[in-house]
């Protein structure tokens, strides 16, 4: 420090390098937060791009089961009526049967 200087003007001097520092500090701290918002911002964006494509695929693989369990339901209902043409008296028999039991069960 310059002994030759006046101290109120030295005090002056030294609030505004601080108000010159706090300005600093206050823009790089707004640059930093506005990175971390467009940090943040970029990562929403992947993770929503990689829910999307998991839904995507969820999805397919839904109605790939779907369509499975509807063939499968497809084809038993084909057998049964078959069976049933074969065999009458043994589809009535088991008819009843079924039907008595889920009375019996139903009935409590």
């Amino acid at each position: 420090m310059n002994q030759h200087r006046n101290p109120e003007e030295a005090a002056e001097s030294a609030k505004g390098h601080l108000r010159a520092a706090g300005g600093d500090i206050k823009e790089a701290i707004s640059a930093k937060a506005e990175d971390i918002r467009q940090a943040a911002a970029q990562k929403t964006d992947e993770l929503r791009e990689a829910a999307q494509g998991k839904a995507q695929e969820l999805g397919a693989a839904a109605e790939s089961a779907w369509a499975d369990a509807t063939s499968q339901a497809k084809t038993w209902q084909t057998k049964g009526e078959a069976y049933a043409r074969d065999n009458p008296t043994k589809a009535v028999l088991i008819a009843l049967g079924a039907g008595f039991v889920l009375g019996l069960l139903f009935r409590k």
